[in-house]
């Protein structure tokens, strides 16, 4: 049986933050599909979503109509501001919640998940540009501004933008074990060495 990872897409969504991870998973799980897992975009119509700087990008399934999740990554942008004092968005995420075995996020998707209550007493990160705003909106979460990505078991925080990426490869690794994400990695030829 497949288990699913959907990646929400939304208007003004940072480009990086959804496609780092699609990179990262669909590669994976198009090379080995004897894991058992499988990658989608999901926005709420089969209309092209326009993302920050202008990518648009055609989601695969509505949310409505999206399978049973495993794994449900929630990227950050300009759109995420909307979200948060969006009630429907917000409730559409405590559902989810409720019935996704691991919510992981990218940059300010991480205020999504702290507006909706889920990051409560828990530790986190998001965007350099975001992390005073993450602990405003809840106190009690345990704001960790120097890691690129948080595990705390059920949930996973990214900071900013290109951290998808260790992210994603970090959720193989949980999901298919350390040598699959080193075959993906080298697959993806990712080996930063920034030449500034």
């Amino acid at each position: 049986m497949t288990r699913h990872i959907g990646i929400l897409l939304f208007d003004d969504v940072e480009e990086l933050d959804a496609v780092g991870p699609w990179e990262v998973l669909s590669w994976w799980t198009r090379t080995n599909p004897e894991d058992g897992y499988d990658v989608l975009m999901m926005a709420d119509s089969l209309d092209p979503v326009t993302c920050a700087k202008g990518m648009r990008i055609l989601p695969d399934v509505r949310v409505d109509a999206a399978p049973p999740l495993e794994v449900l990554i929630y990227p950050g942008g300009r759109g995420t501001r909307r979200h948060l004092v969006d009630e429907a968005r917000i409730e559409w995420v405590r559902a989810q919640r409720a019935a996704v075995p691991l919510m992981t996020s990218v940059c300010t998707g991480s205020l999504v998940y702290a507006a909706a209550g889920i990051l409560g007493s828990r530790p986190a990160t998001t965007h350099w540009g975001s992390l005073e705003r993450l602990g405003e909106l809840d106190p009690s979460i345990e704001v960790r501004p120097d890691d690129r990505f948080v595990d705390d078991g059920d949930v996973i925080t990214s900071s900013g933008v290109s951290a998808g990426i260790d992210m994603a490869l970090h959720l193989v690794a949980r999901l298919a074990g350390v040598e699959r994400a080193r075959e993906v990695r080298r697959g993806i030829q990712y080996d930063p060495q920034p030449p500034v």
